[in-house]
C-alpha cells in the first residue's frame, strides 16, 4: 500500500512538472510569427500617382490617362475589379492576372465629359489582395461649352 501511495505521489510530482503556460507561450509565439509572416507576404501596390488633372476641356471631349503601378510587396499582386464612380468613368486594367514582387503594370482610365458640365471629380476602386483590400486614384477635370469659349 506504501509503494503505491509513493508512485502515485512521484507520479503526481513529475507530472506537475510540466508547466502548461509553457504550452500556451509557445503557441502564441509560433501563431505571432505565422501572423507576421502572412503579413509580410502580402503584395503592395504602389503608383506614380493616385490623381491626374485633366484641366479644362470641353463637353463632349473623350480623355484618357494611365496610372503606372509597381506591386512593392513580396507575393503576386491581383486586382480582382476596377470600378468607375460612374458610367462615364471607365478603367481598364490588368484583371485577375498576377503581377510579379518588383514588377510594373497600369490601369488607362477614360473619361467621357459629354453632357457633365463643371468641376468633376471621378474615382476608380480597385480591389486587390493587398492588405487593405481597396485602392482608390482620381481624376478631375472641368468640363466647359464650347460654345462659351
Amino acid at each position: 500500500m506504501k509503494n503505491s501511495t509513493l508512485i502515485l505521489l512521484a507520479i503526481f510530482v513529475f507530472s506537475c512538472n510540466n508547466d502548461p503556460t509553457k504550452k500556451i507561450n509557445q503557441k502564441n509565439l509560433i501563431e505571432s510569427q505565422e501572423k507576421t509572416e502572412s503579413i509580410d507576404n502580402f503584395p503592395e501596390i504602389t503608383f506614380d500617382k493616385k490623381e491626374h488633372d485633366f484641366g479644362t476641356i470641353n463637353d463632349g471631349d473623350i480623355v484618357e490617362t494611365v496610372f503606372v503601378f509597381t506591386n512593392t510587396g513580396n507575393s503576386d499582386l491581383i486586382i480582382s475589379d476596377a470600378q468607375g464612380s460612374c458610367g462615364c468613368t471607365v478603367p481598364d486594367y490588368p484583371k485577375n492576372i498576377p503581377i510579379k514582387p518588383g514588377d510594373k503594370g497600369d490601369i488607362k482610365v477614360k473619361f467621357d465629359s459629354t453632357k457633365k458640365p463643371g468641376n468633376q471629380m471621378k474615382t476608380v476602386t480597385l480591389t486587390t489582395n493587398t492588405k487593405r483590400g481597396r485602392d482608390i486614384i482620381r481624376i478631375k477635370t472641368n468640363v466647359v461649352s464650347p460654345l462659351s469659349n
